[in-house]
This record gives structure tokens, sequence and C-alpha cells, in this order.
């Protein structure tokens, strides 16, 4: 079982739904049935839901196999919070009707957590623990 990346995983299911929400919302509001209708908020929270869904993936599937492979769980239920307050940022920032820094922050800290999360796979696909030899 991978409980850090299993409980990050439903918490970006949630996310994700919301964010859909958000879509769907401004959609019926402005009667817009496909593609954003020149309507620059649901153009941004189309954006912002469609950047998630960029971005989560990569990350969940680097923390379950990091996970898998025995990295440490405090870290990784660190970096899941980072990556997880960092996406709400972005979403945040994307909503704004003028240039702020919670979009760039959110999309800063997004691509620090996945380089952090390439590295450490990266180091640990290449650092195996020696082998156990039985006699």
């Amino acid at each position: 079982m991978l409980p850090v990346t299993l409980t990050f995983a439903g918490a970006a299911a949630l996310i994700n739904l919301w964010l859909a929400f958000r879509v769907v919302a401004i959609r019926r509001s402005g009667k817009v049935l496909h593609g954003d209708g020149n309507n620059p908020l649901l153009l941004c929270r189309m954006r912002a839901q469609a950047n998630f869904a960029e971005y989560a993936p990569f990350v969940l599937i680097l923390m379950g196999l990091i996970e898998l492979a025995g990295g440490s769980k405090s870290w990784l239920w660190g970096i899941g919070a980072v990556f997880t307050v960092a996406r709400l940022v972005h979403m945040l920032g994307m909503d704004a009707q003028k240039q702020g820094p919670l979009r760039a922050v959110g999309a800063l800290v997004t691509w620090a957590v996945l380089l952090a999360l390439a590295v450490w796979a990266i180091w640990i696909g290449s650092h195996p623990p020696a082998a156990v030899h039985y006699l």
C-alpha cells in the first residue's frame, strides 16, 4: 500500500473536480457550450484545470514510485503538501484580473517539486540497494 501517494492522489482528484465545477459554473452563466466563448475568465479557468491535469500525473507517478522504492515518507508527505498548495496558489493566480505573483509562485514551486522528485527518482534508480545474497 502507498498511503502517502494514495492520500495525495485522492486530494488531486478532489481538486480536479473542484476546478471542473468552476469551469462549468462559468460555462452555464455565460451559456458557453464549446470553447471559451471569448470569455477571459472561462479561458483562465479552463487553463487552470488543464494545467493541473498536466502536472499532477507526473508528480503522483513519481511519488508512488519513490514510495514503492522505500523513499522517505516524511519527505513525500512534505513534498506532496507543497505541491498541493502550489497548485491551489497557481489556480488563484489564474483567476486574477491583473498579473500578480500567485500564478508565477504556483508555477515555480510546481516546477521545483517536479524537479526534486525527478532527481530523487533518478538517484534511487541509479543507486539500488546492495543485493542480498543468501547461501
